[in-house]
């Protein structure tokens, strides 16, 4: 291997630091040779002229650049370096580090970094390169947009790579370790602040528990700084107060196992500053109600010893019941594998205890990064070690990159990729027992989103554990779920409260927005044939070539789409079909009228895909249900209101009626159940509501809301809301109601009133 000269480098790194002013008071960041023999000694085949050529690069392109803190600015992707040799990456991985900063920051170009060190290097630093920059899609847009759009792309970046993903929580690890030299509080806050919401359970995501914690605990500080100094405060007193006991209980440990005959490393873990508060904040306790502020992680050599130092445990010290967690043989998502568990000592205290392997620990530290080896003369990724200890490392991201592609726009993105992260999880499995993570209050409508986006676009009923359940019941861990299915992709209402996963709840709105789109060009096309109809015209979609330039849309179906939403007014796209429509006569206007009520024009809404609530609106101000006489009329960005004939809002709208369009119901809607609406006036007297449900559920109507008007001491007037088939249905059930000897009178309410 052709070797650099190392002292040469080194004298150029120093000559540039000499120069660089102020100077720091100390050198504050990895010396070259140290940053080298830190990777030699879990790598020895790395490059090391490839390691130094890129370490003295980073100084030399970053030059005279200082940081907030007075250290030169190379210092920092330095530190960066190091931070992810401490986490064992491979020297592409190291160089990266290095040279993080240099595309952004400096006049280095990609094609210069191709040339100089690999097309490699040169991707993963354009992937990780800082995203302040990006140009935003829409002028003046607020600093929580460009961060949203920053997020989408890093996404994209690091479902390519996952060494992107680690070399960016390393830049941000180090940004924050030196944040409080940032001049500006309420940056540092905001800085903190991202720092907890995206890059924090970005880390947890793929197990990286020392990167992880250390983020939230850094932007707990500066977030909450009064809270953190209180917490930090309390933990010092309570490790002052609890050494001696901690201690002892250390020694009783150790004995159990050694009486056993078993190997074992016994070491302490104190929870963090910002892990209590948020237990705080979750549980509603006080400090002292904390009962993990300690625990014990017990390391062995093999996962049936694992086991036997359980079983050991168990059999000395009484266990905790429901606080027994095995990890090992479910590993949660991210690789994490472990046995958790709980004892009381003989003097009643509680100390949680977590065993694992040497490799599992490893894991549990390190997360994905745990994955790189040295194997076959060479070090990267091990494909085997990770399948091991639970399979892809970027399968935890694909979710995110899923939501990406289903968004309507970045900032909800960046809300729903939120919510995946946050989330505390219960685990499930599928019938062939597959694990599938889930988080805490999930149904088995996420359940279904998470197998696959079509299984839950097509979900229609659920069985869990062999028991057919509601699509809204909340999953416990170790459920089986079967995902029943049916043909038609299309969003139900009330879906999108009811799931608990940013995965879902985008692809339950990507799913919203396309079948709004589509009905709304089917309305659309409608209303286009119905204005041909109204002026005595054959309907062709060629004749809307003129009307397209008129109107300046570009295609029929964006026309359609118009039309549909009520953004495209019935007078201006007649207008622009019938140019010379305003300038009638008053005698061809009036023989024209002539002929549209000798001919008069029903649209009826015909075919499948057009329900109640998206394109089409049920007007609450008369109710209207199948068997009425109906009128529709456009609503702007909304689609159309439907009104019965006799409606009295429709008097509002008489000097409008270009907009009025005459309207039947489909077959299909008669054969589904619609929301009557019947007012009552009733005896108060025991047994009275009792009747009247009764008489309700005879007639083959469901009560779905019951509402009191007015009450009195002898009667109440009532608003009862029936499932019906049709106003004659909801005609039977009147007449049945009125033979009610508790039932003074009653009839047909077209809205409810106020009390």
């Amino acid at each position: 291997m052709a070797k650099y000269n190392l002292s040469a480098y080194i004298y150029r790194v120093n000559e540039i630091s000499d120069i660089t002013e102020p100077k720091p008071a100390k050198q504050t960041f990895l010396r070259q040779f140290e940053l080298v023999d830190m990777v030699r000694a879990y790598d020895p085949s790395v490059d090391e002229a490839l390691l130094n050529k890129a370490y003295v690069f980073s100084v030399q392109a970053h030059g005279s650049q200082m940081r907030h803190s007075g250290d030169p600015y190379y210092a920092h992707p330095i530190e960066v370096a190091g931070i992810l040799a401490g986490l064992h990456l491979d020297v592409a991985s190291i160089c990266t580090a290095l040279l993080h900063d240099v595309l952004e920051d400096t006049d280095t170009t990609y094609e210069e970094l191709a040339e100089q060190f690999t097309p490699e290097i040169a991707e993963l630093v354009n992937g990780v390169t800082k995203l302040g920059q990006v140009e935003l899609s829409i002028p003046n847009a607020s600093r929580e947009r460009a961060q949203a759009e920053n997020f989408q792309k890093f996404v994209l970046a690091m479902s390519k790579d996952v060494r992107v993903l680690l070399v960016k929580l390393c830049d941000r690890l180090h940004n924050m370790r030196t944040l409080e030299h940032h001049p500006k509080q309420a940056s540092r806050e905001r800085i903190a602040r991202e720092t907890l919401e995206i890059y924090a359970p970005l880390a947890r995501r793929i197990g990286v528990d020392k990167i992880c914690s250390e983020l939230e605990d850094l932007s707990f500080k500066h977030i909450n700084p009064s809270a953190f100094e209180s917490i930090s405060k309390r933990l010092d007193d309570w490790r002052t107060t609890q050494g001696e006991a901690i201690s002892q209980i250390f020694t009783a440990l150790k004995e159990v196992l050694g009486e056993a005959g078993i190997k074992a490393r016994v070491y302490g873990r104190e929870k963090r500053a910002y892990a209590v508060w948020r237990k705080l904040q979750r549980q509603n306790i006080s400090f002292d109600d904390v009962a993990d502020l300690y625990a014990f992680r017990i390391i062995v050599d093999h996962r049936a010893t694992c086991y036997q130092v359980m079983g050991e445990l168990h059999s000395k010290f009484r266990a905790v019941p429901a606080r027994f967690r095995d990890f090992i043989s479910v590993p949660k998502p991210n690789g994490y594998q472990s046995l958790h568990t709980t004892i009381r000592t003989p003097d009643n205290r509680r100390v949680e205890i977590q065993i694992r392997t040497e490799r599992m620990e490893d894991v549990a530290l390190r997360g994905v990064a745990a994955h790189w080896a040295y194997k076959d003369q060479s070090y990267g990724y091990d494909a085997e070690s990770a399948q091991q200890s639970g399979g892809d490392p970027l399968r935890r991201i694909r979710p995110l990159v899923e939501m990406m592609e289903q968004s309507g726009d970045a900032d909800e993105f960046l809300e729903h990729a939120k919510l995946e992260m946050f989330a505390d999880q219960v685990f499930t499995f599928t019938p062939k027992g597959d694990l599938i993570a889930l988080p805490r209050g999930a149904t088995p409508i996420d359940f279904a989103y998470a197998v696959h986006t079509r299984v839950g676009d097509t979900c229609i009923g659920a069985v869990v554990n062999g028991r057919d359940v509601p699509l809204r019941t909340r999953l416990q861990n170790g459920d089986v779920i079967k995902i029943i299915r049916g043909g038609t992709a299309e969003p139900q209402d009330g879906w999108e409260n009811m799931v608990a996963t940013g995965k879902a709840r985008s692809a339950l709105r990507r799913l919203t927005r396309t079948g709004e789109a589509e009905e709304f060009r089917k309305i659309g096309q409608m209303l286009a044939e119905h204005a041909f109809a109204r002026e005595g015209k054959v309907f062709a979609e060629p004749a809307l070539v003129d009307t397209l330039k008129r109107l300046n849309v570009v295609t029929v179906d964006a026309l359609y789409e118009q039309l549909g939403r009520g953004e495209l007014s019935m007078t201006d796209y007649m207008n622009a079909v019938f140019p010379g429509r305003g300038d009638k006569s008053a005698d061809e206007s009036f023989a024209h009228r002539d002929l549209i009520e000798d001919k008069t024009v029903s649209l009826y809404i015909k075919g499948e895909g057009l329900r109640a609530g998206v394109s089409l609106h049920l007007a609450p101000c008369c109710s209207p249900i199948p068997g009425d006489r109906i009128i529709g009329m456009q609503s702007s960005g909304r689609g159309i209101e439907i009104h019965t004939i006799d409606c009295e809002e429709l008097e509002k709208y008489e000097d409008q009626q270009d907009s009025w369009l005459d309207l039947g119901w489909r077959r299909a809607a008669e054969q589904t159940a619609s929301i009557g609406r019947v007012t009552a006036t009733v005896e108060h007297v025991p047994g009275a509501l009792a009747d009247v449900t009764k008489i309700v559920g005879e007639a083959g109507g469901n009560l779905t809301n019951i509402k009191t008007l007015r009450r009195s001491p002898a009667f109440f007037d009532m608003v009862f809301d029936v499932e019906v088939r049709d106003n004659r249905h909801l005609s039977q059930i009147i007449a049945a109601l009125r033979t009610s000897t508790y039932v003074v009178s009653t009839d047909r309410s077209r809205a409810i009133t106020a009390d």
